[in-house]
């Protein structure tokens, strides 16, 4: 993991840290074209170098966040669209249980997208 990156998940309070690293592992474990770098002082999740997903924290609740960038063709009730155009997110409350099959689930969707050419570069 780059120094940067390592940085961004050591510097996160608990019970953040934590599930930042759990979710990162859960992300990177969906497939092994998925690679990891840093965006926006963010850590973004790439399929085949196509940017897929980011990991952050709401800046007003302090919750992390999956943000899917192609969320605009997911349909799941769990992912809230907000203002955005384009992307949607799926919070996750750090002092409960992570819901993996949902977590899972909504990945596995998103890279279908980019798996069948529905995303392109």
């Amino acid at each position: 993991m780059l120094q940067e990156l390592q940085n961004y998940y050591l510097n996160q309070k608990e019970p953040n840290k934590s599930c930042l690293l759990a979710l990162r592992s859960i992300i990177l474990e969906q497939d092994n074209e998925i690679t990891e770098t840093r965006k926006y002082g963010m850590p973004c999740f790439c399929y085949k170098k196509k940017m897929f997903c980011y990991l952050w924290t709401d800046k007003k609740t302090e919750e992390p966040y999956i943000l899917m960038v192609e969320g605009k063709h997911l349909n799941h009730p769990k992912l809230e669209k907000g203002e955005r155009s384009r992307m949607k997110i799926f919070r996750v409350n750090p002092i409960k249980d992570l819901p993996i099959k949902t977590i899972e689930s909504i990945l596995q969707n998103a890279l279908d997208l980019y798996r069948s050419g529905t995303i392109t570069a």
